[in-house]
């Protein structure tokens, strides 16, 4: 069975009681460390966390490029630390959160919102993209949530071309947390990150558009729901953000120029 999922004893009721097992989504704690000093505790499913380590410190804005970064270690029992270049001088306070973050709440801790705006962080012009590229994404995702299939569960997050085609899928129990393992996944592989797109499979919230903009991600698509806090960081960037996409339709919140024959 997949670290991701793990088998629980329920009763199910219907018309009748039984008894049987069912396969629930894990949920369990990580700690990222900098250079041996905590920074945050996370919530998450566990799977790819290094990407999520490496994510989580370019997305808060913690270290402004990979190559910041020289190691990710793995410490036992949930413990991962970051290990800065010779030439990197970081003051962990700056970032360290009052208390553990939720799955649910990425900025949970945080002293206030003006502290989770990241100084300059103003994506690309990024993609165009076509409505039919738009409305295709959902079913492209839903395709790669393996773990979502047995659990019901998981969150996910997916980065895709101006063409439409995926390129990195994750999941995870918080939908941010999805969002970071995508970005420490392609991070790996070339930054600054190429024009892409972000769909995420539940409601855009305003971390996961303060997370897209530092990434560089100026196209953000979700199935639900667009906060207002997400929206007015969206037009402050320049992002395009696309909410209620389900059944061939989609709300645009801001940015239309972005989709073509929309603006």
């Amino acid at each position: 069975m997949s670290e991701s999922v793990a088998s629980r004893r329920v009763l199910k009721v219907t018309d009748q009681v039984t008894a049987l097992d069912d396969d629930l989504v894990v949920e369990e704690p990580m700690e990222i460390r900098l250079d041996g000093t905590s920074l945050a505790v996370v919530m998450r499913t566990p799977g790819d966390d290094a990407d999520l380590a490496l994510g989580f410190a370019l997305t808060e804005g913690i270290v402004t490029t990979p190559d910041a970064i020289t190691d990710v270690a793995f410490l036992g029992d949930g413990r991962w630390d970051l290990t800065t270049a010779e030439d990197v001088t970081i003051d962990p306070a700056q970032f360290q959160r009052n208390f553990y973050s939720t799955s649910s709440c990425g900025v949970c801790g945080k002293a206030s919102i003006d502290a989770i705006r990241i100084t300059g962080a103003r994506p690309p012009e990024g993609p165009r993209v076509t409505s039919d590229v738009v409305v295709s994404l959902p079913a492209k995702l839903l395709e790669h949530q393996a773990a979502f299939h047995t659990t019901g569960g998981l969150h996910a997050a997916a980065a895709f071309e101006p063409t439409g085609e995926i390129v990195a899928v994750r999941e995870d129990i918080g939908r941010h947390n999805a969002v970071d393992k995508v970005v420490g996944h392609l991070a790996r592989e070339r930054w600054p990150l190429p024009p892409l797109g972000l769909m995420v499979s539940g409601r855009v919230s305003f971390e996961i558009t303060q997370k897209a903009a530092v990434a560089g991600i100026s196209l953000i698509c979700g199935v639900s729901a667009a906060s207002s806090l997400a929206v007015d960081l969206a037009e402050e960037f320049g992002m395009t953000v696309v909410g209620f996409l389900r059944d061939g339709g989609f709300t645009v919140y801001t940015g239309e120029e972005r989709i073509q024959g929309l603006g």
